[in-house]
């Protein structure tokens, strides 16, 4: 099935002021087992309970890169076993993790740049979750990234991941919440969130690409610090860079 591009356009303005539960819920009654939601953080968590809270059906996957902290290891047990939801994780080609490591070593990124290495530990994984799929869920805000997140609108055709058979689709329901109000939702409703986040860790991924930020500063200044602004997203999200 071939999405119309001008009905998701159509979809995104009309729930463009929309509180993110019922974005969520119009993605799940709209796409059903073909849709799942994307898991790692805080927000994403946060969907997670709506989508439970909802009481509708859901899915949801997580990306094993194979460096993440082992806080997060244990964090993706406690919101499995909380909710009762299997989290189906995928993780990177063994033999393309080995030629890498065999011809850079383990911290090439601090050199080269992540790219490459979030192409083999994240983007590859992230095309087999979303196989079969016409649609996803991820927990974008606008103000995690003002230089390449402040335009993510809530419901968007994912140029980057589509195939020739299929756009895919990809809700954002959080784009329009800020960093306060997500941690608002999680206090009030009793939400699991990730130790790292109790020692001043605000946007985590793996654990040699993640630092804890100071006062004052963004909370993306904890992911990949070494490189320019403007290009920190791992490549999961590259429609945001225009690049597609």
């Amino acid at each position: 099935m071939v999405v119309d591009t001008s009905r998701i356009e159509a979809i995104a303005a009309e729930l463009a002021a929309s509180h993110p539960t019922d974005i969520l819920k119009f993605a799940l009654r709209e796409y059903g087992a073909d849709l799942a939601i994307s898991f790692s953080g805080a927000e994403d968590v946060v969907l997670v309970d709506m989508a439970w809270r909802s009481k509708l059906p859901f899915r949801v996957f997580t990306l094993d890169t194979g460096r993440l902290h082992p806080q997060t290891y244990q964090f993706f047990d406690i919101v499995r076993e909380k909710y009762g939801v299997t989290i189906e994780a995928y993780s990177p080609s063994a033999e393309a993790v080995q030629a890498l490591v065999a011809e850079k070593g383990y911290f090439s990124f601090y050199r080269d740049g992540h790219e490459e290495c979030c192409s083999i530990r994240k983007v590859e994984p992230l095309r087999r979750a979303l196989e079969g799929k016409r649609a996803y869920v991820t927990g974008q805000r606008k103000d995690q990234s003002p230089g390449t997140r402040a335009d993510i609108p809530v419901v968007q055709v994912d140029t980057a991941f589509s195939t020739p058979e299929v756009e895919l689709v990809k809700f954002n329901p959080l784009a329009n919440f800020t960093a306060n109000k997500v941690w608002q939702y999680i206090r009030e409703h009793e939400v699991p969130y990730n130790a790292l986040h109790d020692i001043g860790f605000r946007s985590i991924g793996c654990e040699p690409c993640t630092r804890a930020t100071n006062p004052g500063e963004h909370e993306r200044e904890g992911r990949w610090w070494w490189e320019e602004a403007t290009k920190r997203e791992c490549g999961l999200h590259i429609i945001n860079l225009g690049n597609s």
